[in-house]
């Protein structure tokens, strides 16, 4: 299943972003945070920032999960960046990352923010998947990817 329509809105899909490192990406989320969720973006930014210190979100085959409790939010929120050129993530396997998917949660969230984190996980390990995520064609493309079980189920 990858139906992430429940922590994504299109408003929260970016593609071809330029970043030359994680603090200009870490700076582009957290102004899609606050545009969409009404958070502080400076916040965002911080924590994930501090998140990072703890050790890299990179897991691997140019992905990076970034998350974070925020205070502000309701519930638990995403937002995706595909890079323009992918940057150095300190990733597990060395590789740079060119996909970025910021997790988001309230503070309060426990065992919400760890099923959300897993369920990313999991599908962004999906090698078919990733590949369509890299080779889709627009932001609509994009956001349709991450809501297609929505989208087949409404058909």
């Amino acid at each position: 299943m990858h139906d992430f329509s429940d922590l994504l809105s299109p408003d929260g899909v970016l593609i071809d972003v330029a970043a030359a490192n994680k603090k200009q990406v870490f700076q582009q989320l957290g102004t899609v945070a606050g545009q969409c969720f009404g958070v502080d973006p400076r916040a965002v930014i911080d924590r994930l920032g501090a998140r990072e210190r703890l050790g890299s979100t990179g897991f691997g085959g140019g992905v990076a999960i970034p998350h974070a409790r925020i205070d502000g939010l309701d519930q638990v929120s995403g937002v995706f960046v595909r890079l323009a050129h992918p940057i150095g993530f300190e990733s597990v396997d060395d590789l740079p990352v060119d996909l970025i998917f910021a997790l988001l949660s309230p503070p309060d969230a426990g065992a919400n923010h760890l099923k959300a984190l897993a369920r990313v996980s999991r599908q962004l390990r999906d090698r078919g998947f990733l590949a369509k995520l890299r080779g889709a064609g627009s932001r609509d493309a994009l956001f349709a990817l991450f809501s297609a079980d929505a989208a087949r189920d409404a058909a």
